[in-house]
């Protein structure tokens, strides 16, 4: 990877079977395997078989990017839709491009070789842009520039792993978008933002209507908080009145649905003076 950035030259390296880039090398189907921490998990079977049947009209025209590794063999970088494609063809060898890369490049090309087709599911990305900031360091406005996102964006994406495994599992599946995840993400509580996303599910729920039902649970949630705010300042307000009424320490212990209060006294004198006092009132 040239040291410069990613984007100079890389479109013809991600192309699934043009001609643009000379064939270095060949390799056998053998000497390949595949990077299990690339970000892409999910391969399509019917995507597969179509690459392969142009494989088979036309030849692999495109070479798979690999890097040598210390096993002997080598580790795909790019290509691996074609690589098994090519198995599934039965291909003993593939015409390959080799390149001494590091961890960080390599994460680096198959997150953008990845983007550029818009083939990751949401999680899949953010995955990937997470790997890059916790194991290789960077910054979010580095990764952002590093696949032409910006900042925030990558933010947003990150944001969605923090979201209820169900609701993951969901964005991994399809059956909600990025937008409902980032919508979701508005609500405090995980039952109810479960619930909301069961509703969106195959259509059930805007990305819009989300968003809203997400706001009305936060201003719901404000509310409450400062009638409790209200509730507190009443019970402290008493508390000041009483000591100053009876000229002793008061303390008014409440709950949710009952309190009591706790008067200071300091001999048998002073505990019938306060009865006194206190049935006078």
């Amino acid at each position: 990877m040239a040291k410069g950035g990613l984007g100079a030259g890389l479109d013809t390296l991600f192309s699934d079977n043009t001609s643009e880039v000379q064939v270095k090398k060949t390799l056998r189907i053998a000497e390949i395997e595949p990077n299990r921490d690339q970000p892409r998990k999910n391969f399509s079977d019917e995507a597969i078989s179509a690459l392969a049947d142009s494989i088979r009209e036309h030849g692999m025209l495109q070479p798979i990017l690999v890097r040598p590794i210390s096993t002997g063999s080598y580790q795909i970088v790019a290509g691996e839709r074609r690589w098994r494609a090519a198995r599934m063809l039965g291909l003993d060898e593939v015409p390959v491009t080799i390149r001494e890369l590091s961890d960080a490049e390599t994460m680096q090309i198959a997150i953008i070789e990845n983007l550029q087709r818009e083939n990751l599911n949401p999680i899949e990305e953010a995955n990937g842009y997470n790997e890059l900031i916790e194991k290789f360091g960077m910054t979010q406005e580095k990764v952002a520039k590093m696949v032409g996102r910006s900042r925030s964006a990558v933010a947003n994406a990150v944001r969605l792993l923090t979201l209820p495994d169900r609701v993951v599992k969901m964005l991994e599946n399809g059956e909600i978008s990025a937008g409902h995840g980032r919508a979701l993400l508005g609500f405090q509580n995980e039952e109810l933002l479960i619930a909301t996303a069961l509703r969106a599910v195959d259509g059930g729920l805007t990305v819009r209507q989300v968003e809203r039902a997400a706001q009305k649970s936060a201003e719901a949630k404000e509310a409450k908080a400062s009638d409790n705010k209200k509730i507190d300042n009443y019970f402290v307000e008493m508390e000041l009145s009483l000591n100053e009424r009876l000229g002793r320490r008061v303390k008014v212990d409440y709950g949710k649905n009952k309190g009591a209060l706790i008067l200071e006294f300091y001999d048998k004198e002073d505990l019938a003076a306060l009865a006194d006092k206190l049935a006078k009132e």
